[in-house]
C-alpha cells in the first residue's frame, strides 16, 4: 500500500474513540502507518484512494488469548465430548509429536483465519516446545502475515509423575524455562508505540507448573518490563484444584504469587467470584474472554456483565482451535453477546459494547493505547466490512455488526499495510499453506 492513502466515503465509521464517534460518510487519511485524520470530506493529493462506498470501518479486532499451534489438532474425535482435563489429556500425547514445521505452519493458518474475521493483532500462548520447537517458530509466522503479534512463552514443569496433567515428555527443567524467557524478549520483544511484536510470560496454568515457577516468572517479567498471562479459573474443575492443591481460590493464589496488576491478565476466569472480580478491578487485572471455547467444554458463561461493571478490563480470545474450534473473532464477539444476553438479559449487552470489547477492550487488556480505535495517532489497524451483502441486506442499524453482517472482513491493514484485500489474505500464499497444513494434521491422525 502506498506510504498515504485515504479511506473515503465508508457508509459508517465505527471510531471506538473516546467519544464514541460514529461518522457517517466517513473518511480516514493514513501516514506512514499512522492515522493523521478521521472525519469527512478529508482530502490529500498524494493519497492513494480506498473507495469504502457501502461498508462500515470499524478498528482492526484485537484477540487476547490463543494457541495457534491448535489449528492442526481440530475435530480431533476422542476429545470432542470431553471436559477441559480430559480434553487436554486426550490431545497432549498428540502434541508432543509437533515440531518446528508444524509450530510454524499451522501459526500460518490460525493468522491467516484471524486476519479474514477482521483481526489485525493477536496474542498467542505457545507453552509446550517439542522436538526443538521454539517460540521463535511463531513469531515468524507473524512476520510473514504482516500481524501484529504478542508471542507470549508458556511453559510446563509438573508432568504425570509428580501429579500434573501433562506427560513428562512435554514438561521443561524450570531453570531452562526462564533462561529461554530471557532469550526471547532479548530478542523480539519492541516496547515502543506502533511495536509489531512484543513478549509475554506465560506459565500454562496453576495445575501444570510449581508455585515457584509462577512466582519467579513474575519477577523476571516485571524486571524485564514484560505482561504476564496464564489461565485461570476456568471451571469447576480448575477451582476445585486450586482448593485441594493450594488451599485458595484461584485469584487468592494469584494474587499471593505477584499475579495481579495492570502487567497481567488472565484467560476465561469463568468461574471468578465476587471478590475475585474485586480483586481484579481493584488491581487493573485483564481477562482474555473465550466464550466459544467455555460453550465447547463446558465450563459455563464467564460473568462478563459483572466484570465490565466492577471496572475490569475485558478482552476477547478465540482460544486454541482445538477447543473451540474455529478462528473467528467477529464471531466470537457475536457469541460473547449472546452469552450474556442470554445469562442475564437481552438489555444486559449492547452489539456495540460487544464489538467495544473485541476492539479498545482487547488493547486495553494487552497494555496497547496505540491500537483499539480509529483516531489521530493511533496507528493505522482498519478493517472494513462490506455491508451490500446477503447478510447485512434490510439492516437499518449497519453499525450493529455483530447483529446483521458479514463474519468476514473485505479489506484488513495493519500498520497501514494491506493483509486482506478483496476478501483474500494478500501476503503469503494461502493455498500453499493450507495444503501443507492438511499434509502435516493428515501425519499427525496417522499416527
Amino acid at each position: 500500500m502506498h506510504r498515504c492513502f485515504l479511506i473515503r466515503n465508508a457508509e459508517i465509521v465505527l471510531t471506538m474513540d473516546d467519544d464514541r464517534r460514529e461518522i457517517a460518510g466517513g473518511d480516514i487519511l493514513v501516514r506512514d502507518g499512522v492515522i493523521e485524520a478521521v472525519g469527512q470530506g478529508l482530502y490529500d493529493d498524494d493519497a492513494q484512494i480506498v473507495d469504502a462506498r457501502g461498508c462500515l470501518v470499524t478498528p482492526g479486532l484485537v484477540n487476547t488469548h490463543h494457541h495457534l499451534y491448535q489449528t492442526l489438532t481440530r475435530a480431533v474425535p476422542a476429545g470432542q465430548d470431553a471436559l477441559l482435563f480430559g480434553w487436554l489429556k486426550t490431545l497432549y500425547p498428540i502434541w508432543a509429536r509437533f515440531g518446528p514445521e508444524h509450530m510454524y505452519v499451522s501459526a500460518l493458518t490460525g493468522l491467516a483465519e484471524l486476519a479474514l474475521s477482521g483481526c489485525s493483532t493477536t496474542s498467542d500462548h505457545l507453552y509446550l516446545f517439542p522436538n526443538g520447537a521454539r517460540l521463535d517458530d511463531t513469531i515468524a509466522a507473524a512476520q510473514a502475515v504482516g500481524m501484529r503479534f504478542h508471542a507470549t512463552r508458556g511453559a510446563m514443569s509438573i508432568g504425570e509423575s509428580l501429579g500434573g496433567l501433562p506427560p513428562d515428555s512435554l514438561v521443561e527443567r524450570e531453570a531452562d524455562i526462564l533462561d529461554d524467557c530471557i532469550r526471547v524478549i532479548d530478542a523480539f520483544h519492541d516496547p515502543k508505540p506502533g511495536a509489531m511484536v512484543r513478549v509475554g510470560v506465560a506459565p500454562c496454568s496453576p495445575f501444570s507448573v510449581s508455585r515457584e515457577l509462577m512466582r519467579d516468572a513474575a519477577l523476571l517479567a516485571r524486571d524485564k518490563g514484560v505482561m504476564m498471562h496464564t489461565h485461570l479459573a476456568e471451571n469447576d474443575e480448575d477451582v476445585a484444584y486450586s482448593l485441594e492443591k493450594f488451599g485458595c481460590r484461584p485469584g487468592q493464589y494469584a494474587e499471593e504469587l505477584g499475579w495481579t496488576g495492570p502487567d497481567v491478565w488472565h484467560a476465561h476466569c469463568v468461574k471468578l467470584d465476587g471478590r475475585e472480580i474485586d480483586l481484579f478491578a481493584r488491581t487493573r487485572t485483564g481477562v482474555a474472554h473465550c466464550p466459544c471455547s467455555n460453550c465447547r467444554l463446558g465450563s459455563g458463561i464467564a460473568p462478563v456483565r459483572a466484570m465490565r461493571d466492577a471496572g475490569v478490563k475485558v478482552g476477547l480470545g478465540v482460544d486454541g482451535s482445538a477447543s473451540n474450534d474455529s478462528g473467528n473473532l467477529i464471531a466470537e464477539a457475536r457469541q460473547a453477546l449472546l452469552l450474556q444476553r442470554v445469562a442475564f438479559g437481552a438489555d444486559r449487552m449492547s452489539a456495540r459494547e460487544a464489538l467495544e470489547i473485541a476492539t479498545r477492550g482487547g488493547a486495553e487488556v494487552l497494555g496497547r493505547d496505540d491500537i483499539g480505535r480509529l483516531a489521530p495517532g493511533t496507528r493505522a489497524d482498519i478493517a472494513i466490512w462490506d455491508m451490500s451483502g446477503a447478510e447485512a441486506a434490510g439492516s437499518w442499524d449497519k453499525a450493529a455488526l455483530l447483529l446483521a453482517g458479514p463474519m468476514a472482513v473485505t479489506h484488513l491493514f495493519v500498520e497501514g499495510r494491506q493483509v486482506v484485500a478483496d476478501g483474500r489474505v494478500a501476503t503469503i500464499d494461502l493455498a500453499g499453506t493450507l495444503s501443507r497444513q492438511t499434509r502435516l494434521a493428515a501425519a499427525l491422525a496417522a499416527g
